[in-house]
């Protein structure tokens, strides 16, 4: 019986990290057409572990796999992230209730210091980081669960949502809102009262959805430009 071997599964691990940090990141655009060959080239490695990775990203959403077209970024519609956003409300509020009782200093002082980042990160535009410590400062919120199956499916949700989270916070001006509702959210978490904030957290996260409604509607809205086509989004945040 014929068995993949190690070094195999380490370029496959390898590749797929790869390529999920540079969608998250931003640097492909959604409908981008990733091609295997040109992948190859730039990893410096065989197809098959550029394949099996890109086979492995389309499991976490971050890719689809389309008939004769090969790989491409994923592309969600509002409707989509919207119910994306509220599968998140459900799932992280029930972590986050569990969580609480059992989260110690330390587990509040790893989350404060990733909030200091995140904030850090807000301030010098790194935009590239943001929802990649966003998504972390949450987690560690919710670690102390001890629920390492939902924890690895709210992250799965993270990353399929960080590319609008980044474009929420760069396009409607919600960095001030986002650096005050995070220190409230750790406020009541150091406080242990599971009630305030597992009810502050839907709302933080409804909030996100609000955002980005106004946004995707004001864009709907806009008059057509003299070629009678709408202004593309900007491409650089791509969240």
């Amino acid at each position: 019986m014929t068995q993949t071997s190690p070094s195999s599964q380490s370029l496959t691990a390898i590749a797929t990290d790869s390529l999920r940090q540079r969608i998250l990141a931003g640097e492909w655009s959604d409908g981008r057409q990733l091609r295997q060959e040109a992948l190859s080239r730039e990893l410096g490695m065989s197809r098959v572990p550029i394949r099996e990775a890109l086979r492995q990203l389309e499991t976490e959403g971050l890719v689809t796999i389309v008939e004769n077209k090969g790989a491409v970024v994923s592309q969600l519609s509002l409707p989509e992230i919207v119910e994306l956003l509220h599968v998140r409300v459900l799932l992280e509020c029930d972590a986050l209730m569990t969580a609480i009782p059992r989260q110690t200093s330390t587990d509040l002082a790893k989350a404060e210091a990733l909030l200091a980042q995140f904030e850090t990160a807000l301030r010098d535009e790194d935009i590239a980081a943001w929802g990649i410590l966003n998504a972390r400062f949450h987690l560690e919120l919710y670690r102390a669960a001890g629920q390492p199956q939902i924890l690895a499916i709210i992250e799965q949700l993270h990353n399929r949502t960080d590319r609008y989270t980044r474009m929420q916070i760069l396009l409607t001006g919600f960095s001030d809102r986002a650096h005050h509702e995070h220190n409230q959210l750790l406020e009541l978490c150091r406080k242990k009262d599971s009630v305030s904030a597992t009810a502050f957290l839907r709302q933080h996260i409804l909030h996100a959805q609000e955002a980005l409604e106004t946004w995707y509607h004001a864009q709907s809205t806009r008059p057509p430009s003299k070629r009678g086509r709408k202004p593309a989004p900007k491409q650089k945040p791509e969240a």
